[in-house]
């Protein structure tokens, strides 16, 4: 009899076991996922902030690019004597510089943005 008592006391232990091991292993697993979210939040926070800095910068920088463009567009027209002669010369210099940036788009801009982000994302 007694060691029946001792063999139902061993089941009920390993029953223990196992429940306390099953409620660590979903802890865990909760513990993972929120680790996940938290790093994800992390590297999403990252880029986008990145990205808008990065934004603002291209803006500033188009914004002084266009003024200082109009004023030399003028000063090659006042030397030309006609202020549209200006324009046009700046127009088709752009024309031509667009067209190269056109053909080396893969080169210049969408592979380093591409290796840019691939390295924050695993940084």
């Amino acid at each position: 009899m007694e060691e029946r008592v001792n063999h139902d006391e061993d089941k009920a232990t390993v029953a223990e076991n196992i429940e306390s091991l099953f409620e660590s292993a979903t802890e865990y697993g909760k513990t993972s996922i929120d680790l996940f979210k938290l790093k994800a939040a992390d590297k999403s926070a990252e880029i986008i902030s990145s990205l808008v800095a990065g934004l603002v910068l291209v803006i500033i920088m188009i914004i002084c690019f266009a003024i200082l463009t109009v004023g030399l567009a003028l000063l090659i027209g006042d030397l030309l004597g006609k202020s549209y002669y200006g324009f046009f010369i700046l127009g088709g210099f752009y024309l031509v510089i667009g067209l190269i940036f056109l053909s080396m788009k893969d080169k210049w801009c969408k592979t380093p943005v591409a290796d840019l982000i691939i390295k924050k994302l695993f940084k």
